[in-house]
């Protein structure tokens, strides 16, 4: 009876060895996602740091230059370029290529002269409220230190300080209550669309395989690009329809404001939704069975949702997962959304994700025609 039992153990262990062996897919996905994620959350630095900043220089004098090496040593900030226009401030943060911009006023330097008050303002992005909350804390802290600098120096020669020899005004745009959900819900829109869009097609050509389907349609003279969009159509409709249902709900369920151009909006997210459609076919391609073609699915939608700046900044992550994020479409679908949802964005300002948006959409449909080309041969 021992014997027995040791046999057929030792028998399905050996046959379970040789499945996982055989099933390298599955194994490889079972080992890399706790490495990914350990290795993720390890590097992730949620602390912010080189937030994207214009100054506006309208003093020109060495105070003025002083405060601004004041904003370079918090490593809070990294200054983008400096200008006397006040609207470019404004104009960098609607585009996303600032989140920050600090004003530094004509009188600058003859109030801090005559030892008065000295003000400047502060532009502030609040689309990401933890961004926005920790650039205003650091902003604080400068003037702060100024503050404390100037009393004491004042205190020693025996003049009375000013109250406040440097104050900061500062302006929250585009989210000034500081609301998660206007900030969280765009990005959700993307992450959504991707769910949907790559896990149902990347079924769709797995499906004819294991149906006997395939072999059909590889005999017949049909052109391998025509089949690729025509497997692509029918769930482009759906992911659009998707869309709009999500931002319907977003305005009217939890009230949060589209400042932009819905045409634009639409317009991007069928861009989008090309390139998500063309990746779930190129997994479908080289998946065998619909079990693996969602794995593989998974592997994609994994390092998407935390690379993409929709958890955490992306100013945070190590320098090769910043541009592993670079290369995915929901990064920048998610800068368009929140772009043309929350700062009234359009093409012009956001052409730099337009374009990448552009490039992935074209290249991963070329890869789909390929891999079923191959598959034809």
């Amino acid at each position: 009876m021992k014997g027995a039992f040791w046999a057929s153990f030792l028998a399905i262990f050996g046959k379970e060895f040789v499945h996982m062996r055989r099933d390298r897919a599955t194994l490889v996905i079972v080992l890399t996602i706790p490495l990914f994620q350990l290795t993720l959350f390890g590097f992730i630095d949620q602390t912010v740091t080189d937030v994207p900043t214009v100054i506006v220089d309208q003093d020109g004098t060495h105070h003025a230059r002083e405060l601004i090496d004041k904003f370079r040593a918090t490593h809070t900030f990294k200054i983008k370029h400096i200008t006397p226009d006040p609207r470019s401030a404004r104009d960098d943060i609607t585009a996303g290529r600032a989140r920050v911009g600090v004003v530094i006023p004509p009188d600058y330097h003859d109030k801090r002269t005559r030892g008065e008050g000295a003000k400047i303002l502060v532009f502030i992005d609040g689309s990401d409220s933890n961004v926005s909350a920790q650039a205003l804390a650091s902003v604080n802290g400068v003037a702060n230190d100024e503050n404390i600098r100037a009393n004491t120096e004042k205190l020693q020669i025996g003049v009375t300080p000013p109250d406040q020899a440097l104050s900061v005004q500062p302006i929250i745009l585009f989210n000034p209550d500081g609301r998660t959900a206007n900030f969280i819900i765009p990005g959700l829109i993307a992450i959504l669309l991707q769910i949907v869009a790559i896990v149902l097609t990347a079924i769709s050509i797995v499906r004819e395989r294991e149906k006997g389907t395939l072999e059909q349609l590889l005999v017949t003279p049909i052109d391998p690009l025509g089949l690729m969009l025509g497997k692509l159509a029918p769930y482009l409709f759906v992911g659009l329809a998707e869309m709009a249902m999500i931002l319907t709900a977003m305005r009217f369920g939890f009230d949060v404001p589209i400042r932009g151009n819905l045409v634009f909006l639409f317009a991007m997210a069928l861009v989008y939704l090309f390139a998500l459609l063309s990746i779930g076919l190129a997994i479908s391609t080289r998946a065998q069975t619909q079990a693996q073609a969602q794995q593989m699915a998974q592997m994609f939608l994994l390092p998407s949702i935390f690379l993409s700046g929709y958890i955490f900044p992306t100013a945070g992550l190590p320098f090769v997962l910043r541009w592993i994020g670079r290369v995915m479409p929901a990064t920048h679908m998610i800068e368009i959304m929140r772009g043309v949802v929350l700062r009234d964005a359009g093409p012009a300002q956001l052409w730099p994700n337009v374009a990448a948006l552009v490039a992935i959409s074209v290249a991963m449909v070329a890869l789909s025609v390929r891999n079923f080309e191959k598959r034809a041969l």
